[in-house]
């Protein structure tokens, strides 16, 4: 299902309505020192209210069955809030990992609580490292002879790891790497929370002592899995980074708009005139980028692979940029604790190495392109 140029406009108008009553910087500001990082009650709002957790969960699952597209104004908007919530780990890589093992009835067994919103749930790829290359996974999962699976090993920087009440975990077998179900409550399992220079994404590491776990598809499988969530994972932290590059454009606008110096505003300025062109520039660039990837996602298109890490690319570099300026174009009071300007370049420089850095996003652009 694709919702057309006017429904799309809608659904923004709606989320943007509901995160500004819902996530203003206050209650993010509260939430980023709190635990769980995240509000129960507007969690459910969400689902209530506007059923984001299963905007791209296929109906047969109790979703509604749309596409990145709209996933992508979702997280554009959710980007531009700093929103403090299960849903980018739930809905862009949980979710997109259980579409991808292409197992129907683990499908059926978990996405309909996701679609309600009444379970969350994280992915745990990257270890020590921060590599999300399933060739670099030590973690392992042995057969318990029961016809289930004993994991062993540890994850780091799993995203709401700590809240997740499924947790879908890669894990070496004699096959290869693979995927696993585990629940929060499974005996072995220890969460801690991770201290990150971006406290509005909250992260864990796991340690898994001999867990109970669930395959997941086929055994030996989940680097194929994988390359497919990396793609739509990528698309959509595009479009979340392209929304707060945005947002960081709109606050150095009004400022250089209202703030005045030597008897008149420091948008006539020229060279905060140049940064906020530069800015413009960068965000437009972003939000195409993202917004191609998405469109060629939905549409099968050979070249979602390819248009998936130049999004990933571009909307790094875009954000880091936007917050950059964003901060200059506020000059001393752009550096304090109390200014939201380093929430935004705390998450941008997260984002920025949230699937390994420039380095490897842009070695996986490369290899997209058969170079």
């Amino acid at each position: 299902m694709t919702a057309d140029e006017t429904g799309l406009r809608e659904l923004r108008s709606s989320v943007r309505e509901f995160l500004e009553a819902k996530s203003p910087e206050e209650a993010v500001r509260k939430l980023m020192e709190s635990e769980p990082r995240f509000d129960p009650a507007v969690w459910a709002q969400a689902a209530d209210q506007l059923r984001l957790p299963g905007l791209v969960i296929p109906e047969e699952y109790g979703g509604d069955g749309f596409g990145l597209v709209e996933l992508g104004v979702v997280l554009e908007e959710t980007g531009r809030a700093l929103l403090c919530a299960p849903f980018f780990a739930t809905v862009v890589l949980a979710t997109q990992a259980l579409l991808a093992s292409g197992d129907q009835e683990a499908c059926a067994r978990h996405l309909p609580g996701i679609a309600a919103g009444g379970t969350t749930a994280a992915l745990a790829v990257a270890e020590d490292s921060g590599s999300w290359d399933p060739a670099l996974i030590s973690a392992r999962a042995v057969p318990d002879g029961d016809g289930g699976w004993k994991l062993t090993g540890r994850k780091a920087f799993v995203i709401d790891g700590t809240t997740a009440d499924l947790l879908l975990v890669v894990a070496r077998t004699v096959a290869g790497p693979s995927l696993f179900a585990v629940d929060r409550d499974a005996t072995g399992l220890s969460a801690v929370s991770m201290e990150t220079l971006d406290a509005t994404r909250a992260m864990a590491r796991l340690t898994f002592d001999a867990v109970p776990a669930t395959l997941i598809g086929a055994d030996g499988a989940a680097g194929r899995t994988m390359a497919k969530v990396l793609d739509v994972a990528s698309v959509g932290l595009a479009a979340e980074q392209s929304g707060g590059a945005r947002r960081c454009l709109e606050a150095s606008a009004e400022y250089a708009r209202t703030r005045h110096q030597f008897g008149r505003p420091i948008g006539s300025f020229q060279a905060v005139k140049h940064k906020c062109a530069d800015m413009l520039v960068q965000v437009e660039l972003a939000e195409a980028a993202s917004r191609e990837a998405a469109r060629l996602a939905d549409e099968g298109s050979e070249e979602f692979p390819v248009a998936a890490a130049v999004a990933h690319a571009c909307c790094s570099r875009a954000y880091m940029f936007a917050a950059m300026e964003n901060i200059q174009v506020h000059g001393g009071i752009g550096f304090t604790w109390e200014h939201p300007a380093h929430l935004y370049f705390r998450r941008a420089k997260s984002s920025q190495l949230l699937f390994g850095g420039p380095a490897v996003y842009h070695e996986r652009l490369l290899d997209r392109l058969g170079i």
